[in-house]
């Protein structure tokens, strides 16, 4: 006989079998159905979008769990400001439900890195407590020290597009070869892409053929929600 054990919704409390409830789970933000494949800009047929056709990213394609909003965003808030650890794999979860979805798996994962001064404050990375849940139960090999963040910047949040570009410039570094290889970036947030499309520069001169985002949520308008 298979006894299921039981848990508390996460979310609302009530007893579940998993750690979101059916009812939150089906309630969680979407994406729109059609999106830009490479930043997941909403489109009306889900083909490239002008941006992305105009001035091409570093990287090659997004995938995200969901959109950056309530739930989500205060399950993201309380792993990287309050510490709660155990949400780490509650949200790689929820991204490699979505990840299942795709046909062509990675060589390898690199989660963004932070800066020394920034891993000593928060004392952990959240990028990093995603990507080694992913690595193990997808059996994608992690590169946990393979790019550093050298440059210690202010937060990008609430900065400009051109402020975030010019504000994360030439903030990373890698030595790693990766010739040929397809890299899939982990993070917890895509707004503008500013930061992963920096550091996705960077492992272009590695010599990465392929360069995927895995995001648990991208930011977009409210309108466009």
């Amino acid at each position: 006989m298979l006894f299921l054990t039981q848990k508390n919704c996460i979310l609302c409390g009530v007893s579940a079998t998993q750690d979101l409830c059916e009812p939150c789970y089906i309630h969680l933000p979407r994406l729109p159905a059609n999106h830009c494949p490479i930043c997941l800009w909403p489109v009306p047929t889900a083909e490239i979008c002008g941006a992305c056709l105009t001035k091409p990213p570093a990287f090659t394609h997004t995938i995200a769990a969901f959109r950056y909003t309530f739930p989500i965003d205060a399950m993201i808030h309380s792993l990287k400001y309050r510490t709660h650890l155990a949400i780490a794999p509650i949200l790689a979860n929820l991204l490699i439900t979505r990840l299942k979805t795709t046909s062509l798996l990675p060589d390898v994962i690199i989660p963004m890195p932070l800066h020394p001064i920034r891993l000593r404050e928060r004392g952990f990375n959240q990028a990093m407590e995603i990507s080694r849940y992913i690595s193990k139960q997808m059996g994608i090999a992690l590169l946990p020290d393979s790019c550093k963040r050298i440059k210690h910047t202010p937060p990008q949040t609430g900065l400009p597009w051109k402020d975030r570009q010019k504000n994360i410039r030439k903030a990373f570094d890698c030595k790693i070869d990766l010739s040929g290889k397809h890299v899939a970036l982990v993070d917890d947030v895509m707004t503008t892409g500013a930061t992963l499309n920096e550091l996705a520069k960077v492992l272009r001169k590695q010599g990465a053929a392929e360069i995927s985002n895995w995001v648990i949520a991208r930011t977009l308008p409210e309108v466009m929600q």
